[in-house]
This record gives C-alpha cells, structure tokens and sequence, in this order.
C-alpha cells in the first residue's frame, strides 16, 4: 500500500535512553501531533488515519539539529512538538527528547524530513 501521508518523530543520538523510555517519547510526540492536527487540520488528519496512520522514526545528531527542523515544519504549516521529560526516570526534568511532525502529505513533510536516516 503507498501511504500519502505520514507522520515523522525525530530522535536524539547523543541521548541515550533505554528502548523503553524512547518509546514513551516517542508515543508522547506521536500523541501531541495527532490531537494538534486533528484539531487544526482535519482533512491531513482524517486521510492519515485512514490510510493506517503511517509514522516513521529517524534521527539526528543533538538537539541543535531539531530547531531549523521545527522551524522549517511550522513554515509548511505541519504540526511540530518537541517533547520535554519530566525527570521521573533516567534523565532530568526539562530535557528535549524527541521532536514530532505532522502528519502531513508525504510530498510536504519530505521537505523537512527525508534526508533523515531512519532510526
């Protein structure tokens, strides 16, 4: 099946975080752009959902790297959140973990993402 649309959450290689832990975060920022874009932009949302709700995780090198990411999101008007722990497990309060995007078109979203390595 080819998927239209999808969602992408970017990860941090220099964290190190057990698999757990980056599944929590993940699923915080698979959450966060879901309910954004449900609300702001039904019709992204409504055909993501209905093609199976694709998402794909990838990684860049530090949180430096997330800014012009998110950046460049927002301009194309594709929900961005950043994610920040809670300091209740393995690493402090206040610590950037995952950037999530989207969902959005393929074709749009690949702009931001798609010279990024899959995790």
């Amino acid at each position: 099946m080819d998927f239209e649309y999808k969602m992408v959450i970017v990860t941090r290689g220099n964290l190190d975080l057990s698999p757990g832990k980056l599944a929590a975060q993940v699923a915080h920022a698979a959450v966060a752009c879901a309910l954004s874009t449900k609300k702001n932009n039904s019709k992204w949302f409504n055909k993501w959902q209905n093609e199976g709700a694709k998402k794909i995780v990838v990684k860049v090198e530090c949180i430096e790297d997330f800014f012009p990411l998110k950046e460049k999101a927002e301009q194309l008007k594709i929900a961005a959140y950043l994610i920040e722990d809670a300091g209740h497990t393995e690493i402090p309060a206040g610590t950037k973990t995952v950037l999530g995007l989207g969902p959005a078109p393929g074709n749009i979203i690949d702009q931001v993402t798609g010279d990024l390595p899959i995790l």
